[in-house]
């Protein structure tokens, strides 16, 4: 896996595919042209740092199928700047919904376009932080005992040792030792931050 941010820039339109590779290539960017948006997705590597600039309008699957295909694909939102040849608000405001960063109408303004692909660099990086955050959470619950999973799922429910101990048929002293140990691996000292990690994750009761 590379740490370079890629421009994958997708459009039918031969002069277009040239013009804007030479722009953003121009920029420092990293691009990767494709005039096909089968071949784009058949190539596709979403563990790479990147942004994707679709025309709307092409043969096949337009811009916001393809949108779709790569978000219902990997669950991951690769940030998507549309361009096209016609103002369209109709297909504009279905993109911006989608989560489309920007809708550039062609000929493309050097400053609009650079400004939405610094736009979309922003928004991978955090998207790949909060990933990245998320997978280590999971993998610190996937060293949890079926107990200590039980436990704190009690505790972040608001209930107290004595109430948990009372619940799971044992004795309030065990129940200390099992939500030591689970913030412990957690690596988490108060119940708000456990009530947070654990809303992120989808673990609450």
């Amino acid at each position: 896996m590379t740490d370079k941010f890629t421009v994958y820039l997708v459009d039918d339109d031969p002069g277009v595919l040239k013009a804007l590779s030479r722009l953003l290539r121009a920029k420092g960017h990293d691009v990767k042209p494709y005039s096909s948006p089968q071949v784009f997705l058949e190539e596709h590597d979403v563990g790479v740092p990147g942004c994707a600039v679709l025309d709307v309008s092409m043969p096949g699957l337009d811009g916001l199928e393809i949108q779709r295909v790569l978000t219902v694909a990997n669950g991951y939102h690769r940030p998507v700047v549309f361009v096209t040849g016609k103002s369209d608000i109709p297909t504009s405001v279905r993109a911006m919904k989608a989560g489309a960063i920007d809708f550039l109408t062609k000929p493309i303004k050097d400053k609009d376009l650079f400004e939405a692909v610094s736009r979309a660099e922003a928004r991978d990086a955090e998207s790949r932080r909060l990933h990245s955050e998320l997978e280590s959470m999971q993998a610190k619950v996937g060293t949890l005992t079926p107990r200590e999973r039980e436990v704190l799922t009690h505790v972040v429910a608001g209930r107290l040792n004595k109430q948990i101990a009372g619940d799971l048929g044992t004795v309030e002293k065990t129940i200390k030792v099992h939500r030591s140990r689970m913030m412990e691996k957690l690596g988490i000292r108060t119940v708000a931050d456990l009530v947070r990690m654990a809303e992120k994750l989808n673990l609450s009761r």
